[in-house]
């Protein structure tokens, strides 16, 4: 999909860090922007946002875990804005802790957004989508822990691996209908995905550890906007696999190359 100037796209979880920025650049090309996020506060700032560059926006709360929502959701856009042809599936969590110190609810809870938030979506989207007829394009956003597990991540890898192969299954069948898939593995990258999730554990000071590894984030510094530019390559050029990072990309070739290494690597803490 060439020309993102007048399209109609969708953005979950675009009321802060990835999702805002994705939303920022799609509107910046000329896309109307329906921008989603659980809270509706963060996304009409995010619209506001838009508004105030001289775009065009529309901001609805949506919670991906519940489909009943997100054909709500979909039916006002359609509305308020018109079919929409790009979708960007963003809304996430993280969850981090060892296997053992992991409940059942936080398994629960990060499968329905993370996994079955992108399987929602597209359920509820891509009907329209195809129905259209015309070209199209989704773009899920994945994780360098979607093609390389970690120790102390294992709910989280077990979503961002699934997205990264329904990601794959799902640009085969929809080749046929012009319409691509992306899978976006941004990497290291300066958000609240932190602070925001859920950290579990039978020894560690949790909230310290947070910090540690929020002060990492910080550290490292790299901004949302790289992978909003991401994502508008991916449309652009119909990429399939787009790693972001430089820890994304190296990760992604050395998983291929150097599998020993990376499995090495993988037995090195996080959380």
């Amino acid at each position: 999909m060439k020309n993102i100037k007048g399209s109609i796209a969708a953005v979950t979880g675009a009321g802060s860090g990835i999702g805002r920025a994705t939303a920022l650049a799609l509107a910046a090309e000329g896309a109307r922007v329906a921008v989603t996020d659980l809270r509706f506060d963060s996304a009409r700032q995010t619209a506001d946002l838009i508004s105030e560059g001289g775009g065009e926006a529309r901001a609805s709360a949506m919670d991906v875990a519940e489909p009943d929502q997100v054909r709500a959701t979909l039916a006002q856009i359609q509305h308020e804005l018109g079919n929409p042809s790009l979708l960007v599936n963003n809304a996430g969590i993280a969850v981090g802790g060892l296997f053992l110190d992991t409940s059942q609810e936080s398994w629960q809870k990060i499968m329905s957004i993370n996994l079955m938030g992108v399987v929602h979506c597209c359920q509820a989207f891509l009907p329209v989508m195809v129905l259209a007829g015309k070209p199209g394009h989704v773009v899920n956003i994945a994780s360098m822990l979607g093609y390389t597990g970690m120790r102390g991540v294992s709910a989280y890898c077990a979503t961002k691996f699934g997205v990264m192969g329904f990601s794959e299954s799902l640009r085969a069948e929809m080749r046929e209908h012009a319409i691509g898939v992306s899978a976006i593995c941004p990497g290291i990258i300066r958000t609240n995905i932190i602070n925001a999730g859920i950290l579990e554990s039978n020894d560690l000071d949790v909230e310290a550890k947070r910090k540690e590894i929020d002060a990492l984030y910080e550290k490292r510094n790299y901004p949302p906007e790289k992978v909003a530019r991401a994502v508008l390559s991916a449309i652009r050029r119909n990429r399939a696999v787009v790693a972001v990072a430089p820890e994304a990309w190296a990760t992604y070739y050395l998983k291929r190359w150097l599998p020993g290494l990376v499995a090495w690597l993988a037995r090195r803490e996080m959380v």
